[in-house]
This record gives C-alpha cells, sequence and structure tokens, in this order.
C-alpha cells in the first residue's frame, strides 16, 4: 500500500490513525502488508518554519531529515494501540536496480514480515539526488511490489478514483476498470493536488500502476479515506487488471 504526502500531513495528519486502522485490521486478518508512505519532506517543513516545499536540494533533505524521524514517531504512536511494531525500510529507486542493493532489501522485508513486523518504506530523501527532485514513492511502491512479487497494490490519494480528466473538470467520468494492456488513450491527467507537498499525479500513478500489473500484480487506486474498504474488498476505485502470464 501507498499513501501520498498530501494525504497525511499537514492539516490531514490525522489520517494517520485511521490509516493505521485499516492497516491493524488487515494484519489482524493474517494478510501480510507493506506500507510505502511519503510525507518526510512535508512533515518536516512546518518545523524548519517552511511555508511551501523547498525547491533546493539541501533544504529538501534536511526537511527530510527531519521529517522522517516525526513520520515515523507519528505511525509508531498510533500503532502501539494494537501492539504492532514499525520496522522502517529507506530506499532509492536506484537501490532496487542494483541487484545487491535489491536483494538486501528482499530479504530485510521478507524477515520483517516473517516477525510480524509492518514494514514502513520511503525513499531516502536525505541521499536521494536525481530522484528527490523529480521522482515519486508511487514508483517506488510499483517497484517494492515487484521486489516482493505482492498479490496487490492499493495506491490512495486525494481523490476516489481514475477519470477521464481531473474530476472538478466538467465532463470527467470515472473509470471503475483498466484491462491490462490498455493504453488509456484520450485520459487527461491533472497535476499534483491542490496541497502541493507532494511529488506525484493522476499521471505517475498510471505509470507505477502499470508497471505493477505488467509483472503479475494487480493494482487498486483509490482515495486514502477509503481505505478500510479497500482493504476489505469493497467494489470501489479503479481496478489495473494485471498481466495473467
Amino acid at each position: 500500500m501507498k499513501v501520498g504526502s498530501s494525504s497525511i500531513s499537514g492539516a490531514n495528519s490525522g489520517q494517520i490513525r485511521p490509516l493505521v486502522d485499516a492497516l491493524a485490521g488487515a494484519h489482524e486478518r493474517g494478510t501480510e502488508v507493506i506500507l510505502v508512505s511519503s510525507g518526510a519532506i512535508a512533515t518536516g517543513m512546518p518545523f524548519l518554519k517552511l511555508d511551501a516545499r523547498p525547491t533546493d536540494l539541501a533544504t529538501q533533505q534536511a526537511a527530510a531529515a527531519v521529517g522522517q524521524n516525526l513520520l515515523i514517531y507519528r505511525y509508531q504512536e498510533s500503532l502501539d494501540r494494537y501492539g504492532i511494531v514499525a520496522g522502517q525500510v529507506l530506499l532509492t529507486a536506484g537501490d532496487l536496480e542494483n541487484v545487491t542493493s535489491r536483494s538486501n532489501a528482499q530479504r530485510a522485508m521478507e524477515r520483517l514480515i516473517g516477525l510480524h513486523i509492518l514494514p514502513i518504506v520511503n525513499e531516502n530523501d536525505t541521499v536521494a539526488t536525481h530522484e528527490i527532485r523529480f521522482g515519486d514513492n508511487d514508483r517506488l511502491a510499483a517497484l517494492v511490489s515487484l521486489l516482493v512479487r505482492a498479490d496487490l497494490l492499493v495506491l490512495l490519494s486525494d481523490v476516489d478514483a481514475l477519470y477521464t480528466r481531473p474530476p472538478h473538470e466538467p465532463g470527467a467520468v470515472r473509470i471503475d476498470d483498466v484491462p491490462f494492456g490498455d493504453d488509456l488513450a484520450g485520459v487527461t491527467f491533472g497535476d499534483i493536488g491542490s496541497a502541493g507537498v507532494g511529488t506525484g499525479g493522476a499521471g505517475t500513478k498510471v505509470a507505477a500502476a502499470k508497471l505493477a500489473a505488467s509483472s503479475g500484480t494487480a493494482v487498486l487506486l483509490t482515495a486514502t479515506h477509503r481505505v478500510s474498504d479497500a482493504l476489505a474488498g469493497a467494489d470501489i476505485g479503479t481496478w489495473f487488471h494485471a498481466n495473467t502470464r
């Protein structure tokens, strides 16, 4: 499961609690869950007295260094209600393209799951360079799903599904199913959310969904506040069918 910065930071930081409730419910049912969570930079910004996401790399790294600590603390504080322990895993997309690093990450996460620890993955923003400026955790989540051969990737965002155009625009039509191989011709993707604290948008989520689906992992795209329904198997959001081959 992947959750974006705008869903758990700033005015929406209270969404961590219901998110953890849903994760704990799945955990207690025996479902093996890995959480890919953005939000380090956005969480650190207020403590650096920043009103907007910094544009220079050094300040982004500083905000991430402060925010990552606070983000994991907030998750663990909420997880304590269920007696669940989080394990922090910091990666870059480049780590998963290197054979040795990829093998180490796979082994660590499989062991965490075997120990009933909840892995919480984020990009290692304090050392990332190109990725921190142009990357997004949607792609990282897709790469993690490939790494652990996940059955399902749930991409959580500010909107409840994928639409033919930004949902606030006239004529936007919800897309319920995306067959494998559908190039979504005619779909217009919007920019990042109004909060302006993340790096992804509908386009990055669709690209990540296609990457995961091509390797056999089905993908559900829905809103963060629908997370409990998503993990309960409700008919919501947009479903990307996996490559059956």
